[in-house]
């Protein structure tokens, strides 16, 4: 038989190097990348996970049945609950709002409470992942935060384990540098302190986001960034500043698009900050000559992004992505309406004057729930749009009142539809139709023109979308 392990956490440690010749191939070092992502938990939190609980087990701060609290990103939580699982105790973590919902379902298969705080709030906040992770474990008996941010269990762990790996598998450092994304600091600080004891020449570099406190300085305030796990917004007490010779500042979009080429180059399906850590290495490398080899230490993977960078439509979303053809007007939008033959006018309205009951017949004639409201028809200007007449509205009202069908309109109406131009791209709409279900369309000199819904939106893309895969 052969070999086994006791168990899972015997397995953590011990990820491999390989060359990125393909994504390396214009710069003249050599890069290579220690793959973390390999460890059982996918990152390298696992090694600190295990590290940090037997240290309160031996300092008596961690008990059987103890419940640990931790404010995370979701990695620690991970390897935090990887080595609960084994021990038997409690989880329960605290991430801000920006984390993936795939870490918090991770978090939640391993049987982890997750309690989710608001990013965008100051670190001394009631409502900060911080301060709510505190109250937790105070608040709970027997209750335990491990703190990856101040325990000295975390650079430990990494000068003790990240360190010598890397030493042993560069045939005793035979590297240039060494580039690390930078997070609570604890795998910077470990293995920079275990080279520089060792070979100090070795250049260490932290890629740091930006808006991070690590590369602040008057040109680049703090600020909220959407890579996670990296970067913060006060220094912990696990950062050892003094190993570090050199710091890169890596933006979303750069860390994105980066970790998607090493995805679809070299295979390696990574998170956002191994996108960081690859980019800042290319910026080191395109300084060093071709005999020289630059390491960088790819934390993560990617399966816990692929409803955020990895989807095309959220990087167009946040502007890190151009669409690969035009976008449709509402132009475009409405010729497709008339090219399937409906009978629908462009523009149905009624006069404010008329009566609710002849809103009702207008809406069922052309199977219809919204009407613009005029001062007279035909409307020859926006101003003539006085209000909307909405279906729902109207039959709340005609339930309540039967007699409302003879009210006037003006005594019913509502708002008036949002204005939206026939020029305008679909995706400068898109918002307009996210609440009403329609809204006026305006032709040149701004003359009312048309009426476009959701529903025509709907047709239109799903006609598209038929083209495509036609």
């Amino acid at each position: 038989m052969g070999r086994t392990y006791p168990t899972l956490l015997d397995l953590v440690g011990g990820t491999p190097i390989v060359r990125l010749d393909r994504f390396g191939r214009d710069v003249p070092p050599q890069l290579l990348a220690k793959l973390e992502l390999l460890n059982p938990g996918g990152s390298n939190k696992d090694r600190i996970g295990l590290a940090m609980i037997e240290a309160a087990e031996r300092e008596g701060k961690l008990r059987p049945g103890g419940t640990i609290v931790e404010p995370t990103s979701g990695n620690t939580g991970v390897g935090l609950a990887i080595a609960a699982a084994q021990k038997g105790y409690r989880c329960i973590f605290v991430m801000p709002d920006k984390m993936s919902q795939e870490k918090i379902s991770t978090l939640r298969a391993y049987g982890a409470e997750v309690v989710i705080t608001p990013t965008a709030v100051d670190h001394d906040s009631p409502e900060s992942y911080y301060s709510v992770s505190d109250r937790l474990a105070e608040e709970i008996p027997g209750g335990f935060k491990p703190d990856q941010y101040s325990n000295a269990a975390n650079p430990e762990a990494h000068y003790r384990s990240t360190g010598p790996e890397i030493w042993e598998q560069t045939d005793g450092g035979e590297i240039d540098a060494i580039v690390i994304s930078v997070g609570t600091g604890g795998t910077i600080s470990g293995v920079g302190r275990y080279f520089k004891e060792r070979k100090p020449e070795v250049l260490i570099v932290g890629a740091d986001p930006e808006g991070s406190v690590y590369t602040e300085d008057a040109e680049h305030p703090t600020h909220p960034y959407l890579v996670e796990g990296i970067g913060k917004d006060t220094w912990p007490e696990t950062m050892d500043a003094a190993v570090v010779d050199e710091w890169v500042r890596v933006s979303d979009r750069d860390s994105f698009l980066t970790a998607r080429r090493l995805a679809r180059e070299e295979g390696l399906l990574v998170g956002g900050s191994c996108g960081s850590t690859a980019w800042a290495a290319l910026q080191v490398a395109g300084r060093m000559g071709p005999g020289a080899r630059v390491l960088m230490l790819l934390p993560d993977g990617g399966r816990s992004y692929l409803s955020k960078f990895y989807d095309d439509n959220w990087m167009i979303q946040y502007g890190f992505m151009e669409r690969s053809a035009p976008v449709p007007t509402v132009d475009e939008v409405l010729r497709f309406r008339r090219g399937e033959g409906s009978e629908l006018p462009d523009l149905v309205t009624i006069e404010s004057a008329k009566k609710v009951g002849a809103a009702i017949d207008l809406m069922q004639r052309y199977g219809i729930s919204q009407l613009p409201v005029v001062r007279q028809e035909p409307a020859a200007a926006l101003t003539d749009i006085v209000g909307s007449i909405q279906e729902r509205s109207l039959l709340d009202r005609v339930f309540k009142n039967p007699d409302a069908l003879n009210e006037d309109i003006a005594v019913a109406m509502q708002p008036p539809l949002a204005i939206v131009d026939a020029r305008a791209s679909l995706d400068e709409v898109f918002s307009a139709l996210s609440g009403p279900a329609a809204a006026v369309v305006v032709a040149a000199g701004g003359v009312p023109a048309a009426i476009l819904t959701r529903s025509d939106l709907l047709e239109f893309l799903a006609h598209q979308r038929m083209q495509v895969e036609g």
